[in-house]
């Protein structure tokens, strides 16, 4: 009987786990014209990560009453890896717009939908 109760929670929790990376939503775009980005909304975050190499930017951004997703956390992949930016996501029609600000110094990217 243990036995039973054991692998019915494995299939509990293994079902859990697909219904979970099921309800990602991933959008691909293009950053500076060649870097494929796959913009992933999961568990109410919002992740952007480079296709050829995994690096992170967004690092689980929140959504605002705006619709636009802010985060404290965000990185550039040209910039010092210990270096983070208080970043703003606005989704457009055909792409997006990524702002980073630190200390004062901003940077805007737009992004084309792939």
């Amino acid at each position: 009987m243990k036995d039973l109760t054991k692998l019915g929670a494995i299939v509990l929790v293994g079902a859990m786990l697909a219904g979970t990376v099921a309800s990602a939503e991933t959008t691909e775009y293009l950053r500076e014209g060649s870097q494929t980005i796959q913009v992933i909304k999961q568990g109410g975050k919002l992740y952007c990560r480079r296709v050829s190499d995994g690096y992170e930017m967004c690092n689980g951004m929140l959504e605002q009453a705006d619709g636009t997703w802010q985060g404290r956390k965000m990185k550039h992949p040209d910039m010092p890896g210990f270096m983070k930016f208080r970043g703003t996501v606005t989704f457009k029609a055909n792409g997006l717009s990524i702002k980073g600000c630190t200390i004062g110094i901003c940077d805007t990217e737009n992004w084309t939908k792939k």
